[in-house]
């Protein structure tokens, strides 16, 4: 791909993303609509999905940034949900699939028909996380949702492995492929399980945060390289250690938090723009392979495998919900009720994403029927990114979910940090008795307003509200905070200009305004 080619189509993609902020649909099915219709305008160039870029360079970072941004604690406290959708609903969704597909399309062998079952069992990782936090549904149906997105890529590509040597003549029969799912399985995990501890311990001894963060871009690569090199899971061996690095990454020391913060959002933003308007612009691609399905026999078997496919989620889903809870009282004991109205959620959240259209374009060339799948994978992902993805909004509005209690989580945070300020004000207290850290008055005073401020901020926001702008007492004063750091910020800037002081001096008083407007920021946040 020439370089001007690449850079306008993550330019384009940046673009359609920052315009759908603005919108109510979500930014996923925005480019790939717009992929859908540059494919079409004359002198966009062909971009042909290469899975080789896809799987190795592109899934790694976009399922480290879910990972790390996920809660290990609730992932841990879901975890017969998780497993029962990333494992068990994805193999059954290869079989139901393609044993569908293998009845409905004649001359389709039952081999070739699960390679496309296992193809487009995963439901998107990247498609999940971002329009769950669009919605902002409920927090147990985002976690689980975002857990079955970090494993399930792993198990359909072990399915879709098993099933591609059956059809070229290499398979072992069941016995193999149980074996070659636990090498995968077991084996990712191990790998991860190994890199996570080192890793994170040469985070912590690095004290330049350029250093780090470089580290922290090359960790999902290393995990997903060295996993893949002894034929385990790289997609487990990458959640294995963003799980870890982002339960413990308190750790790291604050300079490397903030920059890695703001280099993994921009890393994802771009590659999931990326990703979205990729799908849409392949259909140019698919199309043109197509070959002997064309017309209407094409549309039949597209529609009759994007039904089959909602129509196996809500059948693993359901029972899947409940039958553990009739039958174990330890599972009602330690998970809390719930209704139909949150498996009709997650059954019809299981929008299909790149990582389909990757696995399909790697079936080598010799597997019969190869267009179909191309063409059925494209048509699935098209479709339920678009049906679903469109209707699940309304669909949460009509089924009234209990939305997330605000003022009982800011209550929490509240007293959290009153518990935090107290722990502080005794250590401050220590450190004061020692002659070696004695303060002026006027700066012991300061550290304890600063600790005040910080015990008393999450309370203003329980408070009452200017009755002008509808803000809290908190809210205008970190409003005001930044409007005088930028009086400041103008006041350096003209002395600059002035020459009364040089760049570097000015890049270093900018600095230490950009950290004070940053930690404002992540307090508003």
């Amino acid at each position: 791909m020439e370089v001007l080619t690449l850079v306008a189509l993550v330019a384009g993609s940046a673009v359609v993303a920052g315009l759908a902020r603005r919108t109510p649909v979500p930014a996923p099915l925005l480019l790939v609509a717009a992929g859908l219709l540059a494919a079409y305008v004359p002198g966009v160039p062909t971009y042909a999905l290469d899975p080789h870029i896809v799987l190795p360079l592109l899934l790694p970072p976009l399922l480290h940034t879910a990972a790390v941004d996920s809660s290990y604690l609730d992932l841990r406290a879901n975890i017969r949900p998780i497993a029962l959708l990333s494992v068990g609903y994805v193999l059954f969704a290869t079989l139901v699939v393609g044993y569908a597909a293998y009845l409905l399309v004649p001359g389709l062998s039952l081999p070739v028909a699960l390679v496309l079952g296992a193809v487009i069992a995963p439901p998107d990782a990247v498609a999940a996380t971002a329009i769950a936090r669009k919605l902002g549904l409920p927090n147990r149906i985002t976690t689980i949702l975002q857990g079955e997105s970090l494993v399930n890529d792993a198990t359909a590509i072990t399915a879709y492995k098993v099933a591609l040597a059956a059809v070229v003549g290499v398979g072992a029969g069941w016995a193999g492929g149980i074996a070659e799912f636990l090498l995968a399985s077991v084996g990712g995990v191990g790998v991860g399980l190994l890199l996570m501890v080192p890793i994170h311990h040469l985070r912590t001894r690095l004290k330049e945060p350029l250093l780090q963060n470089t580290l922290s871009l090359l960790i999902p690569f290393v995990a997903y390289a060295a996993a893949e090199r002894v034929h385990a899971s790289g997609v487990l061996a990458v959640v294995v250690v963003a799980l870890y690095i982002g339960h413990r990454n308190w750790q790291v020391d604050f300079a490397t938090r903030l920059q890695e913060e703001a280099v993994w959002r921009m890393v994802a933003f771009i590659l999931e723009s990326v990703v979205f308007a990729l799908i849409g612009l392949q259909l140019p691609v698919v199309l043109k392979g197509l070959g002997e399905y064309e017309g209407m026999v094409a549309a039949w078997y597209a529609v009759a495998v994007f039904v089959m496919v909602v129509v196996a989620r809500f059948l693993w889903v359901f029972p899947a919900t409940f039958v553990p809870r009739w039958l174990s009282a330890r599972v009602r004991s330690r998970e809390p009720e719930t209704d139909w109205r949150a498996p009709v959620i997650v059954g019809w959240a299981g929008m299909r994403g790149v990582v389909s259209l990757a696995i399909a374009f790697s079936v080598p060339m010799s597997v019969p029927h190869r267009n179909l799948i191309l063409f059925l994978t494209f048509t699935t992902v098209i479709g339920t990114l678009v049906v679903q993805g469109l209707t699940l909004p309304p669909l949460i509005r009509v089924l009234r979910l209990p939305p997330r209690d605000l003022h009982a989580e800011t209550l929490a945070e509240a007293q959290a940090q009153s518990e935090a300020s107290r722990a502080a004000e005794e250590r401050l207290a220590e450190l004061l008795e020692d002659p070696a850290n004695s303060l002026p008055g006027p700066l012991a005073d300061r550290l304890r307003t600063v600790m005040e401020r910080r015990r008393n901020a999450v309370w203003e926001r329980l408070g009452e509200v200017n009755p002008i702008t509808g803000e809290s007492a908190d809210d205008v004063y970190r409003r005001l905070a930044r409007e005088m750091i930028e009086a400041e910020r103008e006041v350096f800037v003209t002395l600059r200009d002035r020459r009364r002081i040089d760049d570097e001096m000015l890049r270093a008083l900018l600095r230490r305004l950009d950290l004070e407007e940053a930690a404002a920021y992540r307090e508003e946040a």
